[in-house]
């Protein structure tokens, strides 16, 4: 799904699934209202949620299904796919717009990996971002990721599960931010009210607007 702005300044691509997409068209108002900026946004729909946005396989978490090792597939079609249509579209011009990527839950974690493959993204917003992953500290521990801005956000009740492993969140979100702000990258941990399920939409756009502003007062 595609929204296209009048002579945007910044493209926004996010990985969804069908409930985003149900609350996309509120997502994109709630950014429109926060920024003045002109902005596209590129959401395209991922099928297989525990396969194709995880970078290495882990043992089931919730139910039954484990987790895969898509993730480099997803950033191969995004790198080599998605992004050159969007340029022959003319809905993405590298050269004068700036490319944001961002994601809720497992496309949060997805988001915060592939920042640290490619600086193809001048930022990510990664929220509510799945970090409880198995091993994903320890991976963020030795990664730099290659964006000038990244925008973390968990709902304060997140780190309440009762679920041993993704009750880590909170702990390992504040980890993140810690570690990766003392390597300078410029980053905000934003804290929500509610938990995992509540108001993807708006904290979605939230983080979006926040990338948007940022990067425009640095270029100004």
């Amino acid at each position: 799904m595609v929204y296209k702005a009048d002579s945007p300044h910044f493209l926004l691509i996010q990985p969804v699934d069908e409930h985003d997409l149900e609350v996309l068209d509120n997502e994109v108002a709630t950014i429109t209202s926060l920024t003045r900026q002109p902005f596209s946004l590129v959401a395209f729909q991922i099928k297989d949620w525990q396969n194709e946005l995880t970078p290495w396989p882990a043992p089931a978490v919730f139910g039954k299904i484990p987790f895969g090792d898509g993730a480099g597939n997803t950033l191969s079609y995004m790198r080599n796919a998605l992004i050159p249509e969007l340029v022959k579209m003319g809905i993405y011009d590298d050269k004068n717009m700036k490319c944001l990527l961002g994601g809720y839950s497992l496309a949060g974690l997805f988001a915060l990996w592939a920042c640290c493959q490619t600086p193809l993204f001048h930022g990510v917003a990664a929220v509510s971002p799945s970090v409880w992953y198995p091993d994903w500290i320890q991976y963020a521990e030795s990664r730099i990721p290659l964006v000038s801005q990244l925008y973390l956000s968990l709902g304060d009740k997140e780190e309440k599960a009762r679920n041993p492993v993704m009750s880590q969140v909170g702990d390992h979100i504040r980890r993140l931010y810690e570690l990766w702000t003392a390597r300078g990258l410029h980053s905000t941990l934003e804290w929500n009210k509610g938990n995992h399920f509540q108001h993807s939409d708006v904290r979605t756009a939230k983080g979006f607007a926040w990338l948007i502003s940022t990067l425009s007062t640095i270029n100004n």
